[in-house]
């Protein structure tokens, strides 16, 4: 039995990996997971595998992109969610903005840098025309961090997942001026060179019995109520997430690779580009 240690957001995403840990789908194949919960996002993931924390980590797309095209050992083996993350903009519900056009030389809350919450902070700007090298940003390491910033008026606004964030919202404690989904599939599973160094033979046993579940997750029964009562969120919020929500049994593409490539050098946050083949192992 090897054991393997793998990382991930504590959001209703990762639920395939949960239920083959307990219908012991991955025991099956010879591999004992151990999941960890990082609730700091991409950036504390990455953090994790550099230090040899975990062994695999399911990671935002234009995160793992960066960290690897600025150096990290890192190889994507694989698109878990290929359809769009929608992150929400946020504001504290009492706060004076009514518009995302009020946000602008704001300052951001992110998780920290090299996160999704930083990351989408600057696609958002790009795309409402602002001046990017202006942004400003308050670190709060995970989304209590930021739910705490918000109150204490650090920082004015948050983008992060729009569902995770939903019951803040039904609260009253945020307020949604928008979404800014992602232009590209937002999760892929990622580890290190020195993973697969040694271990590249088992990637099959692990992604195989993963694979089939998050092909037949919509299918299971009732899963809109198990999913409501494991991540606290309204069914009919779950049902309209399942909706536009699709998992991925396939490799990242070169043309998705390159519009990654090409946003985040345009928005300056990478200073070059890679081939296809430095960011994917293909077994």
């Amino acid at each position: 039995m090897i054991n393997l240690k793998i990382g991930g957001v504590p959001e209703h995403f990762n639920l395939p990996w949960h239920l083959c840990i307990k219908d012991n789908s991955f025991r099956n194949n010879g591999i004992d997971v151990n999941w960890i919960d990082f609730h700091g996002g991409t950036g504390e993931m990455s953090a994790a595998l550099k230090d040899g924390e975990i062994d695999i980590a399911v990671m935002l797309t234009e995160g793992s992109i960066k960290e690897i095209c600025e150096g990290s050992p890192f190889k994507i083996i694989q698109t878990y969610v290929k359809s769009p993350l929608l992150w929400g903009i946020h504001v504290h519900a009492q706060s004076s903005f009514n518009k995302v056009e009020d946000l602008q030389h704001q300052t951001a809350a992110i998780s920290r840098y090299g996160s999704g919450s930083h990351l989408m902070t600057y696609v958002h700007a790009d795309n409402q025309d602002w001046n990017t090298s202006d942004l400003n940003f308050k670190t709060t390491q995970s989304l209590s961090g930021a739910k705490e910033s918000l109150i204490n008026g650090t920082s004015d606004y948050f983008l992060w997942e729009h569902f995770t964030t939903k019951p803040l919202v039904d609260e009253g404690i945020f307020r949604r001026l928008g979404d800014e989904p992602t232009p590209w599939p937002c999760f892929v599973i990622v580890t290190t060179e020195d993973f697969l160094d040694s271990h590249a033979d088992i990637i099959t046993k692990l992604l195989d019995p993963l694979n089939r579940k998050s092909k037949e997750l919509k299918t299971i029964e009732n899963i809109e109520e198990l999913i409501a009562k494991r991540y606290s969120l309204k069914v009919e919020d779950v049902c309209r997430w399942l909706k536009v929500t699709e998992w991925s049994q396939k490799h990242l593409t070169e043309k998705e690779v390159n519009l990654i490539q090409k946003k985040l050098l345009d928005l300056q946050l990478i200073r070059q580009v890679k081939k296809y083949d430095e960011y994917i192992f293909k077994t």
